[in-house]
């Protein structure tokens, strides 16, 4: 087969993977191999497609006998990687990234690029950083480069020169929108310092129907909101807010109906059977709504020396979608997750946990209060911990934030209160039927009102000593990559509760959504 039609077709394939098209992608990976067999490019993306589908064990040995032949061929070494991360071989990972940074010089920056995305998976945020910085020197202008090398920065709390990068990036292209928002939400702002006039024309020289006033309006509303002037923020912001949900693709009654799906499948009768679960006490969840406090309470307790974090993870969810294999839809999903082998799919989860990161080790991503029927039942001994927060507080804290990919429901009043109906129903839910002493409870209002008593409950719950570091988190210097990562860096403070108030003539609808269903709201005052 001549080699320009070849390219062609792996063209094509590689762009049906990166239209989410796997099945397509095998196929046509397929049929391409009778006529060319030994391209060694073919068969990583056949592993590639397989693995999309989640048929690890295919993609494995596909791979397998690519690496076989071409054991240099860096594209399988770096899926080689990611197969090894999802079956839970973690020092087999770093090994191999240690091993590709090594020779990284050999190849385009790209590399450094990709290795780095891979490090931040793994929570090897220094490594990161390392690999970033290392790109940047060999392409200093390389605005993109530049821009990833402040996330990594941000992530280490190296503030000032994330700034100082993100201003360097805005010099190169300023047309990144995304560089401006996150510039934005790295200090707070002054009347004397701010970047509200540049904000200003920016947007006007943006056109209206560019998706870029999104993240350029979020980053106006923020630094308004900074020096008080919460009119002009909450106008801003709207407008940011109602752009961005014009360009989704979401309904709330998908993810509403998948919340009743789990409560009808993990119900009084699941928990009334016996689950052979994987008895490893590692395991620290915590979990609610974004902004709720999730991250708050995470730095509280991973201050402590014998509790690490590995921040916000996609383990929980991608281990039960690895052994539940293909399914046709969110339904046959969750009933699927009822039958599984939960020693099995502990024993999956827990292979992700690092041998010296601590006693207890947390996961804190919010959502995984959709799985704690699954925790339940597959880590018997894991300790969950849920945040909860003034519901009018913490949907305008999510309306306020740009959340890039995830939580697609909070840009919008209607669904905000729509889904923390839904997430309030399935809380209720999870008290009724699990297990006695699985899960504590705790209210942000409780930890910005009285710290110490809030934080020492937390540590003896998850059976520590007391540490008085755990009072002075601010000081933890453990990378964090959520979108608190700024204030992270400070001591409790107490302006966002009822920060809402503020804004309670624009907050109606979400306020008056929530009264109809007979949401008491603390603070309210009407």
């Amino acid at each position: 087969m001549p080699t320009r039609d070849v390219e062609q077709a792996l063209n094509r394939i590689e762009a049906l993977l990166g239209t989410g098209q796997a099945r397509a992608a095998e196929q046509a990976a397929r049929a391409l191999l009778s006529n060319a067999p030994d391209v060694a490019q073919l068969g990583v993306l056949l592993a590639h497609a397989l693995r999309a589908q989640s048929r690890l064990a295919e993609a494995r040995d596909v791979l397998d006998h690519v690496l076989a032949r071409h054991p240099g061929l860096v594209s399988a070494r770096m899926l080689d990687v990611d197969l090894l991360h999802a079956s839970g071989r973690q020092q087999a990972c770093i090994e191999n990234l240690q091993a590709l940074e090594a020779e990284a010089s050999r190849h385009p920056p790209r590399l450094l690029q990709d290795i780095a995305q891979r490090y931040t998976v793994l929570g090897l945020h220094v490594e990161a950083e390392r690999c970033q910085r290392a790109s940047r020197q060999r392409e200093p202008d390389n605005a993109a480069i530049i821009y990833n090398h402040a996330t990594a920065l941000i992530a280490l709390g190296k503030l000032d020169e994330a700034e100082t990068a993100l201003d360097r990036v805005i010099a190169l292209k300023p047309g990144d929108s995304d560089a401006w928002y996150n510039r934005s939400t790295l200090r707070r702002q002054t009347p004397a310092s701010n970047h509200i006039g540049e904000l200003q024309a920016r947007l006007e020289a943006t056109a209206p129907a560019v998706s870029d006033r999104v993240a350029l309006g979020y980053a106006l509303a923020k630094e308004y909101e900074d020096i008080g002037q919460h009119a002009e923020s909450f106008a801003a912001l709207k407008q940011a807010a109602d752009t961005r949900r014009k360009l989704l693709r979401y309904r709330v009654e998908d993810d509403i109906e998948t919340m009743h799906l789990i409560a009808q499948a993990f119900d009084s009768e699941f928990f009334e059977r016996t689950h052979t679960g994987h008895a490893d006490a590692r395991p620290l969840f915590i979990v609610g709504l974004p902004r709720s406090g999730t991250t708050l309470v995470d730095r509280i307790l991973s201050s402590h020396s014998q509790v690490g974090s590995r921040g916000e993870t996609s383990d929980l969810a991608m281990a039960l979608v690895g052994m539940a294999g293909a399914v046709g839809s969110k339904a046959e999903l969750v009933e699927r997750s009822t039958q599984l082998d939960f020693a099995a799919l502990g024993q999956r989860y827990c292979a992700h946990l690092d041998a010296d990161g601590g006693a207890r080790q947390i996961d804190k991503t919010p959502v995984n209060f959709l799985y704690l029927g699954l925790i339940a039942a597959a880590l018997p001994a894991a300790r969950i911990i849920h945040v909860r927060r003034n519901p009018m507080d913490v949907g305008y804290a999510m309306y306020k934030t740009l959340f890039r990919m995830a939580y697609p429901f909070s840009y919008d009043q209607n669904d905000l209160a729509r889904y923390w109906l839904a997430y309030d129903g399935l809380m209720q839910h999870w008290r009724k039927v699990l297990p006695a002493g699985r899960m504590i409870e705790i209210d942000y209002e409780e930890l910005v009102a009285d710290q110490e008593g809030a934080s020492r409950r937390l540590v003896e719950w998850i059976d520590m000593p007391w540490q008085d570091q755990c009072l002075a988190f601010e000081k933890n210097s453990s990378p964090s990559l959520t979108a608190s990562a700024a204030q992270v860096r400070q001591p409790i403070y107490s302006s966002s509760v009822g920060l809402w108030k503020r804004y309670a003539s624009e907050l109606a609808p979400l306020r008056d959504a929530l009264r109809a269903r007979g949401i008491h709201i603390e603070g309210d005052p009407a």
